[in-house]
C-alpha cells in the first residue's frame, strides 16, 4: 500500500478532529463522524497485507488535560483504547499534569485521541446540562460534589459498554483476523519500550445512585454508531 493513502487517511481524521463543537458542529455530528473514522482505517486495513500491517511503525499520541484535574475521561480510556486497537496507561508530566497515553499505529492514534477529545467534551457537556435540571437543585449543596462525579461515571460507563459492543460488531464485519494481527505487533512494540506498568484498582466509591443512573442515561443517548 502506498505510504500515501495512510497519510491521507490520516489527514482526513486530523481534519475531523479539528471539527470541534466549538467550530459549529453539533455534539451528534461530531460523535457520529468519530466513529465513522473507525469504518475507514477499517477498509484501509482491509486493504493491505498481514506483512505490510506488520512492517508499521507504532506511535504514542497524548491525551492531556490543561485543567490539571482527574479528567471524566479516564473511566473510558481503556475502552476507547480497545476499540481503537491500542493500548493506553496513565502518567503524570513533567510539571506533575495527569495525562493518557495511546501507543498504536498511527491511524488508530489518531481516532482514539479524536474520540478522547469528543467524548470528553460530551460528559462536560451534559454535566453542565445536568447542574441546571430540577433533579441536580434537589441535591443539597453538600451532596452536589458527589452528585457530579456520580453523574460522570455513569455517562462514562455507559458510552465505554456502547463502544465495546460497536469493537464487537467490527471484528465480526471485517471477515479476516485484522484485529489480532494489529494487537500483536502492538504488544510486540510496546514491549521494546521495556516499560514499567502496573494494573491498579479502584478503591470503592461512593455514588448517587440518582445522579449516576441519569449519567447512564444521558450516555445511552450520545449517537455513537459507524454504520
Amino acid at each position: 500500500m502506498d505510504e500515501s493513502h495512510l497519510e491521507k487517511l490520516r489527514t482526513r481524521i486530523q481534519g475531523l478532529r479539528a471539527k470541534t463543537l466549538e467550530n459549529g458542529c453539533t455534539e451528534a455530528e461530531a460523535l457520529l463522524a468519530a466513529a465513522k473514522v473507525a469504518e475507514l482505517i477499517d477498509r484501509y486495513d482491509l486493504s493491505q497485507s498481514d506483512v505490510e500491517i506488520r512492517a508499521a511503525q507504532c506511535e504514542r499520541g497524548i491525551y492531556e488535560d490543561s485543567r490539571n484535574k482527574r479528567m471524566p475521561i479516564g473511566e473510558a480510556i481503556g475502552a476507547i483504547a480497545a476499540f481503537c486497537n491500542c493500548r493506553a496507561w496513565r502518567e503524570k508530566s513533567a510539571d506533575k499534569a495527569l495525562r493518557y497515553v495511546f501507543f498504536g499505529l498511527p491511524a488508530d492514534i489518531d481516532t482514539a485521541l479524536y474520540l478522547a477529545e469528543l467524548i470528553d467534551h460530551s460528559v462536560r457537556s451534559e454535566l453542565g446540562r445536568f447542574k441546571i435540571s430540577p433533579a441536580y437543585t434537589a441535591f443539597r449543596h453538600s451532596d452536589r460534589h458527589l452528585a457530579n462525579a456520580s453523574f460522570a461515571l455513569g455517562m462514562m460507563g455507559s458510552i465505554a459498554d456502547k463502544l465495546t459492543i460497536m469493537k464487537a460488531d467490527r471484528k465480526h464485519g471485517t471477515g479476516r483476523d485484522l484485529f489480532i494481527v494489529k494487537n500483536a505487533l502492538v504488544d510486540a512494540e510496546l514491549q521494546k519500550l521495556g516499560l514499567q506498568m502496573r494494573e491498579t484498582t479502584s478503591a470503592p466509591r461512593m455514588i448517587s445512585s440518582d445522579a449516576y443512573e441519569a449519567g447512564e442515561a444521558a450516555g445511552a443517548a450520545v449517537a455513537i454508531a459507524h454504520r
